[in-house]
């Protein structure tokens, strides 16, 4: 099988389009021919050693996929040879194959196409419970979203919305501020020419609910001085490189909460939230709900798909399709 493999931390342009032996379900795994993969910030993070797990190289990026079935090991009996699924592992999607454990896998929900399935898991998963599980989102909320255009800044976007949230969307440019109104964003911000804090106080009028914050860097704090009293400030990743730090006295006179988000540790604490969010997600589906795809690249165009989100050319989710 061919794969896009990182020998050596660095940018996407470090990385290598290699020829792999093709992996063999272990008793416990399914081999799945990946027919599209979903890039997420995290996966650049990750081949320049800078997210806050460090993967020994060699090793192949990429954490989320959809696809065929091959083949699966002796003791699988929930998936087989010919069924189309979803899954995700740490490392290893940016391949024509990957072995996981079969209890990984889920079908595809009905409302779902390939490629919306391989963009769907990571980015919508990460929206539904940064907003509700953590959040605590309730319906005329009003609910800003920073880097809304992104790939978790559109699934929150899209949630909220649905959910009966006023979603304030917040981007760098009007273009990726009209993706977010036709999601259903009532109001954009673009933060490279209008002031974030004033912004926010002249559209809500009291602050806002809850902000949801992938980006980080200076507009945290820009933001969170727009909070309403009693709001919730929701830290979901640094996107803008720069881990802000906010001065407690913000909190304290305006009665902020500000609560972390990751999604491996929620699960672990709050595995009945997660799996009754994850639920109503599936459900959502089939009413419509579905990620917004920006671009979608070949396999040999792998390197390219990952400097076009490192260089925020994108809205929403780039798939890598084998």
């Amino acid at each position: 099988m061919r794969a896009l493999v990182c020998e050596q931390y660095g940018p996407p342009s470090s990385l290598k389009l290699m020829e792999l032996p093709d992996p063999v379900a272990g008793p416990d795994e399914a081999v799945v021919a990946i027919r599209a993969a979903g890039i997420n910030f995290p996966d650049l993070l990750i081949i320049e050693n800078l997210y806050q797990v460090s993967i020994p190289t060699p090793f192949i990026p990429g954490s989320e996929f959809a696809g065929e079935v091959l083949s699966v090991g002796i003791n699988v009996t929930d998936v087989k040879p010919g069924d189309l699924v979803m899954g995700g592992s740490f490392v290893g999607c940016f391949a024509e194959q990957i072995a996981v454990k079969a209890s990984s896998l889920k079908p595809i929900p009905t409302g779902l196409s390939l490629q919306q399935a391989a963009a769907f898991s990571v980015t919508y998963r990460t929206a539904y419970h940064a907003l509700v599980t953590i959040g605590e989102l309730t319906a005329g909320d009003w609910v800003v979203v920073l880097g809304a255009a992104g790939g978790v800044g559109t699934a929150s976007v899209d949630i909220a919305t649905r959910l009966g949230a006023k979603v304030i969307a917040v981007a760098s440019s009007d273009e990726r501020l009209r993706v977010c109104a036709e999601l259903g964003a009532v109001a954009g911000i673009n933060y490279t020419t209008e002031n974030l804090k004033d912004r926010i106080k002249e559209i809500t009028g009291s602050g806002a609910d809850l902000i949801i914050d992938p980006v980080g860097g200076s507009y945290a704090e820009a933001s969170f001085r727009a909070i309403a009293w009693g709001g919730r400030f929701v830290v979901v990743g640094f996107a803008d490189g720069e881990i802000p730090k906010i001065a407690l006295n913000l909190p304290l006179l305006k009665g902020g909460i500000i609560k972390g988000f990751e999604i491996r540790t929620v699960a672990e604490h709050l595995p009945q939230e997660v799996a009754q969010g994850d639920a109503k997600l599936d459900a959502m589906t089939q009413e419509g709900l579905s990620p917004h795809i920006s671009k979608v690249f070949s396999l040999d165009e792998a390197k390219d798909a990952l400097e076009f989100i490192a260089t925020r050319q994108s809205t929403g989710k780039v798939l890598i399709c084998p």
